[in-house]
Parts: C-alpha cells; structure tokens; sequence
C-alpha cells in the first residue's frame, strides 16, 4: 500500500558530502562533511582480490505486490567495491528466482538456516517481514554473521532485549534499516537539539501517516510456489489471505505493528537520537486511539497519539496528524526536518555554525556504506542493534497502551518492563508457535 505522503528512499539514500549543498543544508555543515569525508576516504584500506565481502539475501521480496526492500538493500550494498552477493532465501519461490537472477544467478534456498550455516558468508540481510526478524537475527548473529536487518527490529520488546544481549555476546556487526541517521538533515536537526540551539528542549513531535483500513479480504487456495507454513513461522496459524503477505503485512498485529512501527522506528529513532535518549526510553505512556476492523481485516490501529513522558521531563508526541517528518521544539524556537527538507522557525538557526566545543553526532552519509566499512574495521554502525531495539521499544510500548484502552502506564527504562502493570508486562513478549525461538 502506497500513501500519498510517502517519500521514496531514492530520494535520500546514498547522499555523501559533494550532494549536501543540492540538499539545501547550509554551507558550514556541508563543509565540515566534506572534511570527515576525506580523513575516512584516507583511512580506508585498498580492497584487494581477497578483501570481498561475501553477503546473502533473506527474505529480498519481488514483484509480487510491490514489496522489494530486501531486494533493494542488497542491491544497495552489492554496489559498494569488494562485496558480492553469494545467496538469496525467499519463501516465495517466484521472488527467491528473481532476485537470483538480478545477482547473477546466485544459490537460491527456501530455507534460512541452510543459507547461515554456509561458511563462505560473512553478513546477511534480512528483509523478511517484522514477525521473522529477531528469530533470524538471533540465529544468523550465533552463527558468526553480521548482520543487516530492516526496520522495525523486532515484533515485540522482548525480542529486542534477546537479541541485544546475543549481539553484544557475539560481538557482531550489526546495522539496523534506520536509514534516515545517514541523512545529514537528519543528524544536523539532531545535533542542533542536543546542543541547544532551539533553547531548552520541551517537546518532540514526530508525524506519522494513518493506518489503512481494509477488508474482509478473501481465504484462497495457497499458491503452489508459496510456502504459507513457513511465511507464518513463528505467527499464529491461520487460513491463507494474500493480503496477509508482501507489503500489506504490516497492517496486521500478527506480523507487524501497523504505521505505528513502519513509520514510528523511523521517525521516533530520530526523535530520540535529538534527545539523547537513543539508548534508553520513557518513563510513562498514554494514548489515544482508533481501530476499525473486522473478521479477516487489518487490524492495526489507524489513528492513534501516543505522548512519551522522559525523565528530564520532555514529551515525544507520536501521531498520525500533520506534515510527516520529526519537529523538536524548545522555548527559544522549533526546528523540522523530513526526508525532503530541514527547516526552523529561524534561519538563523540553522545557519550559525556549531562552536567547536559542541557535541557532534555519529556521522554516516551512506548507511550501507557505513556498514561495510564497519565489517571490515569491527566498529559498529550508526544505527547498532541497540539503538535499533530501543528504536522500536517506544512504537511497541504505544501499540500496547493503545491495546489496553489508551490507559497511562509507567515504564522502567533500565530494567526494561512494566513495574506495576501486570497485564501490560504480560505484552512484553508474544506467544511462538512451533519450535521457533531466538
């Protein structure tokens, strides 16, 4: 499903310092990334004929219904020097061919852990649906792979405290699909806030589309080239429905989160990167809400407002109202930024240079490239497994005030739970069918 307000990666995706100035940031900035460009253009090594990189695709999507992110992601990387694409894995086997076929004929497989347990594969990819990504994650990571997995991390908190702790064990490197941080808009408006350009930070708005309301849809035969079994996976058992599957799973709680988590880890990641809270959370939820659903019908939320209380006191408002992007508001002015443009209730405030004492972000201009240089050089990328889990925290922790009527609930950051709602913990983490587990 397509929104009239969705804004296609190609349009900011692979920016590096030379195209800054087309992307309307201020002179200064662009500058500096110019400068950080060629010190790490200095230090990157030469890659020799022993140097590739060697990758696998789980989960690349195709032409069936329009949803190709993995496809894409791979593609992405496949285009940096020194790394070849070894593998594809897809369920459905009409995507597993194309996307084989676009990589050369790389070796196909309709299994996951047939493609992790090669040895001759250093990272894979995972553009599965959100219900798949923590289970393959988890395995790929304990396999000694790297990883990089599409937003949202995970189906629920829990998986996302799992696999933190699988990460950090195995030392893996790991990139989260939050592209938008390897956005110079992005860090700038990000850098700005927690430098107190805008004043004292008071609230963050971050703007999301509405949900899509949609069905009864109806039960089909399965396709012959379809393995609807292990589409399913870990997710509850139930007739097959196309719209279930491709890019319209989303709209379902089973498999994913709705706008809530599609657009919210991206736009709540940046929310809390500006407020230095990318690796912890709020310390209370409420919400606001509406659902119309029915049998055999999407059933995320289409409307919602979510306001995240932190401990320093500031709100991040999440919500399906106006213009989509991320806005930071303090008590000496406001600053906006989307994928198509960054803006402030002052130029002024955007145009002053930061002193050199400020505190400067992460800085990534090519997230896959980001990636790359991290396999090779063992640091981790702008968008690390953590940060990737946290990211998704605050959607699931709005999904599930949302569920229980929009009630307040206080939140335990550190310890990562509900300390005195006990229905609430009990959705922390979600029932595995079978014999999957991280």
């Amino acid at each position: 499903m397509t929104h009239d307000n969705d804004i296609s990666r190609r349009t900011f995706l692979g920016v590096t310092a030379a195209g800054l100035m087309a992307a309307g940031l201020p002179k200064w900035f662009v500058e500096e990334a110019e400068a950080a460009e060629l010190v790490q253009a200095g230090k990157r090594r030469k890659i020799g004929p022993n140097d590739t990189i060697q990758i696998a695709c789980i989960g690349p999507g195709g032409s069936k219904g329009g949803f190709r992110q993995g496809l894409n992601d791979t593609a992405w990387l496949a285009s940096k020097q020194g790394v070849k694409v070894m593998a594809v894995c897809d369920v459905d086997r009409t995507h597993r061919d194309e996307a084989s076929a676009k990589f050369g004929s790389c070796d196909r497989y309709d299994d996951f852990r047939e493609v992790i347990a090669r040895k001759d594969i250093d990272a894979v990819v995972i553009g599965t649906p959100d219900h798949w990504h923590g289970i393959i994650a988890a395995a790929a990571m304990r396999a000694g792979k790297d990883v990089y997995c599409e937003k949202p991390l995970t189906l629920d908190i829990d998986q996302g405290i799992r696999i933190t702790k699988i990460w950090r064990d195995t030392k893996a490197v790991f990139q989260t699909g939050s592209q938008q941080r390897s956005d110079g808009r992005f860090r700038l408006a990000c850098e700005l806030a927690r430098n107190g350009r805008i004043g004292n930070l008071k609230t963050v708005e971050a703007h999301l589309p509405a949900g899509t309301t949609a069905g009864p849809f109806e039960v089909k035969p399965v396709p012959t080239d379809f393995n609807w079994d292990m589409w399913l996976g870990p997710a509850p058992m139930t007739d097959y429905i196309y719209e279930r599957t491709h890019g319209s799973f989303r709209h379902w709680l089973e498999y994913s989160g709705g706008m809530m988590t599609d657009w919210g880890a991206h736009h709540n990641d940046i929310a809390q990167w500006g407020m230095g809270s990318d690796r912890s959370g709020p310390i209370s939820i409420e919400a606001v809400g509406l659902r119309k659903f029915g049998p055999r019908s999407y059933n995320a939320f289409q409307e919602f407002e979510v306001t995240y209380t932190y401990a320093n006191g500031v709100k991040l408002i999440t919500g399906h109202q106006g213009e989509n992007g991320v806005q930071f508001n303090g008590d000496a002015g406001w600053i906006f930024v989307s994928r198509g443009e960054i803006r402030a209730s002052d130029q002024k405030l955007l145009d002053a240079p930061l002193p050199a004492s400020a505190k400067r972000l992460y800085a990534s201009d090519d997230h896959a490239q980001n990636l790359i240089d991290c396999i090779r050089s063992r640091q981790q990328p702008i968008c690390d497994c953590e940060i990737g889990h946290r990211s998704v925290s605050i959607c699931h922790l709005g999904n599930i005030s949302l569920r229980l009527g929009g009630r307040r609930l206080d939140w335990d950051p550190v310890k990562e739970m509900f300390p005195n709602d006990q229905e609430a913990q009990e959705m922390v983490a979600r029932p595995i069918r079978g014999n999957w587990k991280l």
